[in-house]
């Protein structure tokens, strides 16, 4: 029987999570990126400053998503037009429709593109296999989407 979340230690909690981003880690290690170059999957390198491709996890539910965080909010604004410009071919190479923030919706000072799935809790192995389907399914298409498009964004570097 699966422990309430609020029933784990700080350091428990930790352990779980840690342990299910290196089974994340370990089943994604094979697989190259759609350069054909080895990838840190778990950690996402872009390229770019303050532009990240970010997976999340806890008892809520998975959220994976694309996180502009220049502390200049104009150039954050400008990375965000640059993604709107790209919508359509994002989506299409996703098959599906993400949110779109050019402000966090909960006041936090980035800009957002992603998506969430519920129903999914880190703190149940049983759902591992699906959280791992949701994250290895999206960030293979987000990297076949930045090899096509990271080069429009090279007035960042």
């Amino acid at each position: 029987m699966e422990k309430n979340v609020a029933l784990y230690s700080r350091e428990e909690a930790r352990k779980i999570k840690t342990e299910f981003w290196t089974t994340f880690g370990g089943y994604m290690k094979p697989i190259p990126g759609a350069d054909g170059e080895p990838v840190n999957w778990v950690n996402y390198r872009t390229g770019i400053k303050h532009l990240y491709f970010r997976m999340d996890a806890d008892q809520r539910g998975v959220h994976i998503g694309i996180q502009m965080t220049d502390p200049d909010q104009a150039v954050r604004l400008l990375m965000f037009e640059q993604f709107l410009a790209f919508r359509s071919l994002l989506h299409e190479g996703l098959g599906e429709d993400w949110v779109w923030e050019k402000v966090r919706s909960n006041g936090e000072p980035y800009a957002y593109i992603g998506i969430d799935q519920t129903g999914l809790n880190i703190f149940k192995k049983e759902d591992w296999p699906e959280m791992i389907r949701f994250f290895k399914h999206r960030m293979l298409l987000l990297d076949a989407f930045w090899t096509d498009a990271k080069h429009s964004f090279d007035w960042l570097r």
